[in-house]
């Protein structure tokens, strides 16, 4: 992070005995003596940098915009039981990285006397259950500053429910009526708390109220300084970090080590990673084909996010790949979820569409033509497309698929809905005892 005091190791949590995290330094204070939380609240900023990667990798090569080649990886291809081979790499360091997170929070919300300084950690707790719960579906909730070290019946799995409606959406909630608009620093602002309750609604098909909260971001986005950029390629890099199209970003510098010690996220998606050396799934070239056939001209997006002839995706450069950001909410994609929400509320095919005409004319298309795309279910295609194509590996890939229920007909067969979610650890079944349950199919 490059903006923020980064002390990190303050608190880790508990998940049992045996566990790599059940672990406080000697020489730190505890949660209950400190009266300043400024460094308790970077650490769960600081954490979120430890899930990146596994979601990159699990949003966009477990659907059909990347591959892999060398066993076991190609397992994000395969829908079986032996994903779970891949623990050390993905699963593992994903669940440990947000529960970390999570326990920081915690502190911060138990004890900080500073209304924005909880606002920010209710939000990191927010994201990091969504992200769990999307990725595991039921896991076990803890919002104790200080979990018991010896009653593992905490760690026992809480239906996803509980977590959207306990945890998640309260949080939510509470951290857009405690932040402002302006995003200081890169930091957690109202319109990320807001863009993200549109999306958790949207998830849980309340189509309703994921209109409102996404309705407000888009409508009172200028007024926080948010807008597109003019040029696609502008968003991506480290020189455009925290453009004004970010609403959200995980900041990443290289000159802070986080814990996940394998290759990085713009590593994989180029091809640089030996697992992936030509990671690009030429559906979706395909895909960018079609746009251009369609849309009445190039898509000027297909060369920041495909090199067809290296089979790989140069949508986060090299240069600079350990400085540039981890984008978890932009505009464009606040815009399409909207969009997504009025479908399904039954505003007209001309309105719904018409919100896309920006995005597409930046990526050189003409508008949608409301007379032909006019089902509900049409305009739902043409969303789901149009999000496929602006934020291909940005790890969105596979939750939208899940989330709009496409996943057998764009993945092209049948895929037990088992697998829908991912393994959890095996690591973290064995250390509580089996408490922890893995998920059927694994």
């Amino acid at each position: 992070m490059k903006k923020l005091t980064l002390i990190f190791g303050l608190f880790c949590l508990v998940i049992a005995c045996e566990s790599d995290l059940d672990q406080t330094p000697s020489n730190i204070a505890s949660a209950d003596s400190l009266t300043e939380f400024s460094g308790v609240l970077n650490a769960a900023y600081f954490y979120q940098l430890g899930a990146v990667t596994p979601m990159a990798v699990m949003g966009d090569f477990r659907a059909d915009n990347g591959l892999m080649t060398e066993e076991p990886f190609p397992a994000f291809d395969r829908f079986d039981g032996d994903l779970v081979d891949m623990e050390d790499q993905f699963f593992g360091p994903f669940y440990t990285a947000l529960y970390k997170s999570i326990l920081s929070a915690n502190n911060v919300i138990a004890n900080s006397l500073n209304a924005t300084q909880v606002g920010e950690a209710k939000f990191l707790r927010a994201l990091s259950y969504f992200k769990l719960v999307q990725v595991f579906g039921d896991v076990p909730l803890n919002t104790s500053a200080a979990p018991s070290t010896s009653d593992t019946s905490i760690l026992a799995r809480v239906s996803k429910e509980t977590i959207y409606t306990d945890v998640i959406i309260p949080d939510l909630q509470a951290a857009k009526a405690a932040l402002g608009i302006e995003i200081r620093d890169g930091r957690a602002s109202r319109y990320a708390a807001q863009a993200l309750l549109g999306k958790v609604y949207l998830h849980r098909a309340e189509y309703q109220n994921a209109a409102s909260e996404l309705g407000a971001v888009v409508n009172g986005a200028a007024s926080a300084g948010i807008s597109l950029q003019a040029n696609f390629a502008d968003i991506f890099g480290e020189a455009n970090d925290l453009n004004s199209e970010i609403i959200f970003a995980i900041q990443v510098s290289s000159s802070i080590t986080d814990e996940y010690g394998f290759s990085e996220f713009w590593s994989w998606s180029a091809g640089l990673d030996t697992k992936a050396l030509e990671p690009l799934d030429e559906d979706l070239v395909d895909a960018f084909d079609a746009s251009d056939a369609n849309g009445g001209g190039t898509d000027l997006r297909r060369a920041v996010t495909i090199n067809a002839g290296e089979t790989a995706s140069p949508k986060f450069p090299q240069e600079g790949g350990p400085d540039h950001d981890w984008i978890e909410i932009r505009l464009a994609d606040v815009i399409l979820m909207y969009a997504e929400a009025l479908n399904q509320t039954g505003s007209s095919a001309q309105s719904v569409l018409d919100l896309l005409d920006p995005i597409r004319s930046r990526a050189g298309l003409s508008p949608l033509d409301h007379t032909t795309i006019s089902s509900q279910s049409a305009v739902a295609r043409a969303i789901q497309n149009e999000r496929r194509l602006e934020l291909a590996f940005e790890g969105k890939r596979w939750f939208d698929l899940v989330r709009t229920g496409t996943v057998d007909t764009e993945m092209g067969q049948s895929v037990n809905s088992n697998y829908h979610i991912f393994p959890i650890p095996v690591s973290e079944i064995l250390a509580s005892g089996g408490v922890i349950t893995q998920n059927p199919g694994y």
